[in-house]
């Protein structure tokens, strides 16, 4: 599964420079693929098909941190648990139950994500 930020979410911003895949982002922020990562122009994604790297994408909540699905790979391949939720203060970074991915694409993610 991908993680995902509650709305129990207190904007402490721990959990921001703890991801390997800077898939996480403060409320109401834009972002793109190729940020915190390797990758530039297009590419197919494992999950999200082509994608072009620098387009800018709307904010996943307008209020409070959120996880960018696609970017997230709960920190397999760099970490044994989600560090997003090992330093969350309020226990708001929880399993997303609608992106359930076995480990397989999980590192595909990453393997995508870091050339």
């Amino acid at each position: 599964m991908a993680i995902m930020i509650t709305d129990e979410c207190i904007n402490c911003g721990a959990c921001e420079p703890e991801c390997p895949n800077n898939a996480i982002y403060e409320g109401g922020a834009t972002w793109k693929y190729s940020e915190g990562t390797g990758i530039s122009g297009s590419g197919d994604h494992p999950t999200a098909g082509n994608v072009n790297a620098d387009e800018e994408h709307e904010a996943g909540n307008p209020d409070v941190y959120y996880i960018v699905t696609e970017k997230c790979t709960e920190c397999v391949g760099f970490h044994d648990e989600p560090q997003c939720a090992a330093v969350c203060p309020v226990d708001c970074c929880v399993d997303d139950p609608d992106h359930e991915e076995g480990e397989d694409l999980l590192l595909a993610k990453k393997a995508f994500m870091h050339l």
